[in-house]
């Protein structure tokens, strides 16, 4: 295999999208790390992410317990399990999740964004990642958990090295710190639990605690599969967003001057700069996908970024457009792991963006040489810093 199809080569993580063009004429082949069979083109995506029996989960499950790990409750957690374990187990959580649900928490969720979003239009420039796009998330989490607010910046750290497990090649010391990221996880949840069970209260963990049939490692992996789903993917969401509208600035004009685009807004962003850029299966059986057949035991990369952008599904597919008519994308999934908290995460960015736009005028990037994440799963810059005109001056 040549460096061109190496998912984690560092230009390739500071920018996928030529490399999943390449893979997309040449839609099911190796690549590297490991050899893993990559899936780009967007029927091919559909079809796999639709196939539980085929194309196991048990493929994530296993690329988040790498032989370098001896535990990770992640690996247990719900995205990673198979029918019918996934469906038992989702049934348990998806009232949490309803629309109902989500109902009453818009308020709570709307007085978060427009309070960071008030102490933003304060300043000049800001790190838009670590001064709203991380706290945004975070804060709702502690919603569901009920932990201390200033655990916030210690949630991010243990979801970035959670996400950075799949496919990597760490340094012994970089595998020291998220083996310790893992421990600390297992203790605070450990301890949350128990607590809950002492003093039940209105959260999440205290009304999972009444679901008698789920038992603790369920619950905890839950915990652990709940961090980076609840805080990478609004993260990022956000930043994207706000990076994508600095580098179109017409576009950026228009959802200003008319915020009801900013759903609109947010489809396209997910479709042109997913968060979720892939997942992970494993085949149970020899599986033909365009022409090739895919030997049983194979780990297959699911390339949803690489399939929002096929031509075939979505015309002028590279360009960025508010015009763009809606269309299924895949950055939550498909099929029956589609992402439990999608609701949530598309409530957050579009309250989130209505309260920062009710405050600016307009805004610009400082700089342009961003960093940009380093896992194979979530896409989005590490730091966006942002020039603000404040409304009024």
């Amino acid at each position: 295999m040549t460096p061109t199809l190496n998912l984690m080569a560092p230009e390739v993580r500071a920018n996928p999208y030529p490399l999943y063009a390449e893979l997309r004429r040449r839609p099911v082949c190796q690549v590297e790390p490991g050899g893993m069979w990559a899936i780009s083109r967007y029927d091919d995506v559909v079809a796999v992410l639709k196939d539980a029996r085929r194309f196991s989960s048990e493929g994530l499950g296993r690329s988040f317990l790498p032989p370098w790990l001896d535990r990770n409750p992640t690996a247990g957690s719900l995205v990673m399990k198979d029918p019918p374990d996934h469906t038992r187990l989702r049934s348990m959580v998806n009232r949490a999740f309803s629309g109902a649900a989500l109902v009453r928490l818009e308020s709570s969720i709307r007085a978060i964004a427009e309070e960071l979003a008030e102490s933003l239009a304060r300043r000049q420039e800001v790190d838009f990642v670590a001064e709203f796009a991380l706290l945004l998330p975070a804060r709702v989490l502690n919603l569901f958990f009920g932990l201390d607010p200033s655990m916030v910046p210690t949630l991010k750290r243990w979801a970035d090295d959670l996400v950075s497990i799949p496919a990597s090649q760490p340094s012994p010391q970089r595998m020291a710190e998220v083996r310790q990221s893992l421990v600390e996880m297992e203790q605070c949840f450990n301890a949350l639990i128990d607590e809950r069970r002492a003093r039940p209260g209105e959260d999440l963990v205290s009304e999972l605690l009444r679901v008698e049939s789920l038992t603790h490692e369920e619950l905890l992996s839950f915990l652990f599969g709940l961090l980076p789903a609840g805080v990478e993917t609004t993260v990022y969401l956000l930043a994207n967003t706000m990076f994508l509208l600095a580098e179109h600035p017409q576009e950026a004009a228009r959802v200003r001057a008319d915020p009801t685009l900013i759903p609109r807004l947010i489809e396209e962003v997910l479709r042109y700069e997913a968060p979720g850029q892939s997942s992970l299966r494993l085949t149970t059986e020899d599986v033909q996908l365009s022409g090739v057949t895919v030997p049983r035991g194979s780990l297959v990369v699911v390339l949803m970024g690489a399939a929002m952008r096929d031509e075939s599904r979505f015309p002028q597919a590279d360009r960025f457009s508010l015009d763009r008519e809606s269309q299924s994308n895949l950055s939550f999934g498909h099929g029956p792991h589609f992402c439990l908290g999608a609701m949530l995460a598309r409530m957050e960015a579009r309250l989130g963006l209505e309260a920062i736009f009710s405050r600016i005028r307009d805004f610009s990037l400082v700089r342009r040489d961003i960093s940009w994440s380093q896992s194979i799963i979530a896409r989005g810059p590490l730091a966006l810093p942002l020039r603000l005109e404040p409304k009024g001056r």
